[in-house]
């Protein structure tokens, strides 16, 4: 007669067994070779790298641990002093000096520009590490434009754009300075249907623009579309991302300020109505029509995808950092420069693109960064 002990044993073995097929078959879900990085130089260890790197900032969904435990198995002489508990602890750290480097999943925010600046007298210096996900859930997700399945408009430019969902402006953001290279007047806003080309019906038709509160994604959004800006189309309705911890105490039973739901219950049924979200925010709703994007200064346009952000054709595809303080005309600290090289390799990429969370970079935008290590 068996015990339940010996039960218990052999249902732990099948369970084991299952998790073992499912870790495998998930393995597969990102391969590598998805992705063209032939082009992406591999690693060269070039010198022996002892010491400690601290980390402080994001952890990038497992990425940077990834990275390390492999850099590890080329120096064992390097060790990794990691905090990680949010992006938005990253430029802190390297103000404060408790900090080598600070992962981060977005663009530094005019305080931390400032503060950086205002304590060493130069800018903090980033190098993009991969590409924000099309439609993994919470990875830096890069803005999408939607409009009612019935409107006839389905490609758009980013200047058509900022005349749609921004106002008039004296001036734009660069950094934290104010320039006036970035200024527009009211004759460049967007606010009727027939200024984009559209007859009948929607002639004369006010556009009603819908997108999201203030958020990482929204300071993106800001910064490619709106010149940096914070003026908007007065008619401008904010939504938080549902689910989030965004969304407030007496709105969690229905939340209507959640942009699923607007996407579900207004945009949806409002013909006239366009709204900038996330790919994650739009999945199962019905009734949207994806609109392709083209560069503010002209070229293709470009539908949203997968293969679009990871090529970075499309051109509001995000960006994933790691920042560090260097002087300018200063060496960099030598145990940095061979971890972030290694971050870049063919290798380092090859564990981006394993990891299903964000994107590799292609080999133009790995060389770009690179120079910036020099």
């Amino acid at each position: 007669m068996r015990t339940a002990s010996h039960r218990l044993k052999r249902f732990a073995g099948s369970l084991g067994a299952l998790l073992s097929a499912a870790a495998a078959q998930g393995a597969n879900l990102c391969d590598p070779k998805e992705f063209d990085l032939d082009d992406v130089p591999r690693y060269k260890s070039e010198q022996e790298v002892t010491g400690t790197i601290r980390n402080f900032g994001f952890g990038l969904g497992g990425v940077l641990k990834l990275w390390e435990e492999d850099f590890r198995k080329i120096h064992p002489g390097i060790q990794f002093d990691d905090r990680l508990p949010t992006s938005d602890a990253a430029i802190p750290a390297l103000v404060t000096g408790v900090a080598d480097l600070a992962p981060d999943g977005g663009e530094p925010t005019l305080t931390e520009s400032l503060s950086f600046f205002e304590v060493y007298g130069y800018p903090v210096t980033g190098i993009t590490v991969a590409s924000g996900a099309f439609d993994v859930e919470g990875k830096s997700n890069g803005p999408v434009v939607f409009v009612h399945q019935d409107n006839p408009i389905d490609r758009l430019t980013i200047q058509q754009l900022d005349g749609i969902f921004g106002s008039e402006r004296t001036a734009g953001m660069r950094g934290f300075k104010w320039s006036p290279s970035d200024a527009r007047g009211a004759e460049q806003d967007i606010r009727t249907w027939d200024q984009l080309g559209l007859t009948g019906e929607w002639a004369h038709k006010q556009i009603h623009t819908y997108g999201h509160a203030p958020s990482g994604t929204t300071r993106f959004f800001q910064w490619k579309v709106l010149g940096n800006g914070d003026k908007w189309n007065p008619n401008f309705r904010e939504y938080v991302e549902s689910g989030s911890k965004m969304i407030a105490d007496e709105d969690r039973a229905e939340q209507r300020l959640g942009l699923q739901s607007m996407l579900k219950n207004e945009l949806a049924n409002d013909r006239y109505g366009i709204a900038w979200t996330i790919m994650p925010q739009a999945k199962g709703v019905a009734g949207l029509k994806l609109v392709a994007i083209a560069p503010r200064e002209g070229g293709a346009y470009v539908t949203p995808s997968r293969k679009s952000f990871q090529d970075r054709t499309y051109p509001l595809a995000r960006s994933i950092y790691i920042y560090f303080n260097r002087a300018p005309g200063r060496p960099l600290d030598p145990k940095l420069k061979p971890f972030l090289r290694y971050v870049l390799s063919r290798e380092g990429q090859e564990t981006v693109a394993r990891n299903c969370s964000y994107l590799p970079l292609t080999a133009t935008v790995v060389r770009e960064q690179l120079k910036k290590l020099d």
